[in-house]
């Protein structure tokens, strides 16, 4: 059902077909002032065509934001995502998912801005990206109206939507005339590419397919050794230089991209309910991924580690499912911040055609202790014979139960 008056709205454009068709069928659709918003996330595409888009549009230039919001994305959503080891069903980094909050917290600061009624998105409704974007918005601001086109209009074809464009006179690519090969989405920790060439799981992802890193196979045959520091969970420095959080994860792509790491064929499940199919490239958040658990590995108490661990895939889910915002991810993150007070150290990795390979760690606030446990002799660290007890209480339950004839485990 259509949204109904509805005066000023806040576009996610990002200067391509669909969402400049979408800019001009809000024009016409609603008769609304339509207000842009390009976000800088790291995508690697020049953003000034869309700013020239925008006015060619009619886009007024006090109504056109286009904002650089990489420091602010990797510093308060993906180190924060990253502290808690993220991965979604085992294997993804969530690069997509971890994007979608920050654009529309920007939209709905915007909208309060400008004193728009309603905001727009370019998802479709097929995807997990209109149910981040909705549920974003509506934890930020409650009353506002929200426009998903791809649920409203006919335009349900790349033909169609080329004719809208040619009719109102939209300028076209000359590479969007055809169909496109693959969708992409891409930021500063990651690409995925989804759809047509990739939608039968079981044909291999042509080479064109992986645009940021190099095939493993054609990497370097030699290796290449860093050192990653790190100060309460975060990455700082690497070799010795201190860096910003998105002049870090710049750094790491680039040494990702030339050695091949962080390749991902996956068929991962939707929230909306289907199965889907993507390639995945993040070469950087796969070198600090691994870093971070290295770190964690001499400095966090077991006790902790375990349960930190066995909460994360939660804290997964509720990012995939665009619940950034939800009471339970911040009380999950409060958790997972308050485990890195003392995940202070050094890491250093050798990459090496597709893999990142630890070869040590070192804390000021490590846990390991060689004294206790050295094969050598302890100087009286621990007392062997301890352990003769400890067994036998963690014996006990299953003596008892073997004892009334229940051997082995059985119930």
């Amino acid at each position: 059902m259509r949204v109904k008056d509805v005066k000023k709205v806040v576009l996610a454009y990002s200067g391509g077909l669909d969402t400049s068709v979408i800019l001009k069928w809000l024009q016409t659709a609603y008769g609304a002032e339509v207000v842009t918003f390009t976000a800088d996330l790291g995508q690697g595409e020049e953003l000034g065509p869309a700013r020239d888009k925008a006015r060619l549009l009619g886009i007024k230039e006090e109504n056109i934001f286009m904002d650089d919001l990489r420091e602010e994305f990797t510093r308060d959503f993906v180190f924060p995502m990253f502290r808690m080891n993220a991965l979604y069903e085992g294997c993804y980094l969530l690069g997509t998912s971890i994007a979608r909050p920050l654009i529309a917290k920007r939209q709905i600061e915007i909208a309060e801005q400008v004193g728009a009624d309603a905001v727009s998105h370019g998802a479709t409704g097929k995807g997990n990206d209109q149910v981040r974007f909705e549920i974003a918005y509506y934890a930020l601001k409650p009353e506002v109206k929200v426009i998903a086109p791809w649920r409203e209009w006919d335009l349900t074809s790349r033909t169609r939507l080329i004719a809208f464009a040619e009719e109102h006179q939209i300028p076209i690519a000359k590479d969007k005339r055809g169909e496109s090969p693959f969708s992409v989405d891409a930021n500063l920790l990651h690409s995925s590419s989804e759809g047509k060439v990739l939608e039968e799981p079981w044909d291999e992802p042509p080479e064109i397919v992986w645009q940021r890193t190099v095939s493993p196979v054609d990497a370097p045959d030699k290796v290449t050794e860093i050192v990653i520091e790190f100060e309460r969970g975060d990455a700082v420095g690497i070799n010795g230089e201190r860096l910003s959080p998105a002049a870090l994860l710049t750094r790491l792509n680039a040494l990702g991209k030339e050695n091949g790491i962080g390749r991902l064929d996956l068929v991962e499940n939707r929230f909306v309910g289907m199965k889907s199919r993507g390639a995945y490239e993040t070469p950087g958040g796969t070198i600090l991924y691994v870093a971070h658990r290295a770190i964690e590995s001499i400095t966090l108490d077991r006790e902790a580690a375990h349960l930190k661990d066995s909460l994360m895939p939660r804290y997964a889910e509720l990012i995939y499912n665009g619940f950034w915002f939800s009471p339970e991810r911040r009380m999950l993150q409060a958790m997972a911040d308050a485990s890195q007070a003392s995940v202070t150290g050094e890491v250093r990795l050798k990459l090496y055609k597709g893999n990142t390979i630890v070869t040590g760690r070192r804390s000021p606030n490590s846990l390991y202790s060689m004294k206790h446990v050295t094969f050598e002799e302890d100087q009286g660290a621990y007392d062997q014979f301890d352990a003769q007890g400890f067994i036998k209480l963690n014996a006990l339950r299953l003596r008892l139960g073997a004892m009334a004839g229940r051997k082995g485990g059985a119930l």
